[in-house]
C-alpha cells in the first residue's frame, strides 16, 4: 500500500489534465501555461492564455520570461509526444514548480476546450471518445 500511495501521490503532484487546467483557468488560479511545441505547431493552434517556449529554449528563456515563484504547467502535442516531459524537466532543473498536462493539446481539443491561432478562435470540437457529449434539448 505504501508504494501505491507514494506513486499516485507523486504522479498527481506532477501531472494534471486538460479539464483540470481549463477549470483552473476559469477559476483564475495563478499559473503559467507553457506550450513547449515548435513554431509550426504553435501557429497551427494553441490554448488561449498559453505562452510559447519550445522545450529546447526553456533553459535560455524561462528565467527572463516567467517568475520562478509562479507555478508552471507544460503541454505538448499528445500522449504520444514526450516534449511535455522534456519541458517539465527543463523547468524543474531551473527550480520551477512544474506539472505536465497529460494528453497534451490533442486532449484539450478533443474535450472541446477553446483553442486559437493567429487568426483568432478556432471551432470547438467535442469528441465522444473522451467525454460525454449530449445532444441539445429537443433534438
Amino acid at each position: 500500500m505504501t508504494d501505491a500511495l507514494t506513486y499516485f501521490s507523486t504522479k498527481l503532484a506532477l501531472e494534471t489534465d486538460a479539464s483540470d487546467v481549463y477549470a483552473a483557468q476559469k477559476a483564475g488560479e495563478e499559473f503559467v501555461l507553457v506550450d513547449v511545441r515548435g513554431d509550426e505547431a504553435w501557429a497551427q493552434g494553441r490554448i488561449p492564455g498559453a505562452v510559447h517556449i519550445p522545450y529546447r529554449e526553456i533553459a535560455d528563456r524561462a528565467a527572463s520570461e516567467i517568475d520562478r515563484a509562479t507555478p508552471v504547467v507544460v503541454y505538448c502535442w499528445s500522449p504520444g509526444c514526450n516534449a511535455g516531459a522534456k519541458g517539465a524537466l527543463e523547468f524543474a532543473k531551473l527550480g520551477y514548480a512544474v506539472r505536465e498536462m497529460i494528453g497534451g493539446y490533442e486532449y484539450w481539443v478533443r474535450e472541446g476546450q477553446p483553442t486559437e491561432n493567429d487568426g483568432g478562435a478556432l471551432p470547438r470540437v467535442f469528441d465522444p471518445q473522451v467525454m460525454v457529449v449530449r445532444a441539445p434539448a429537443g433534438v
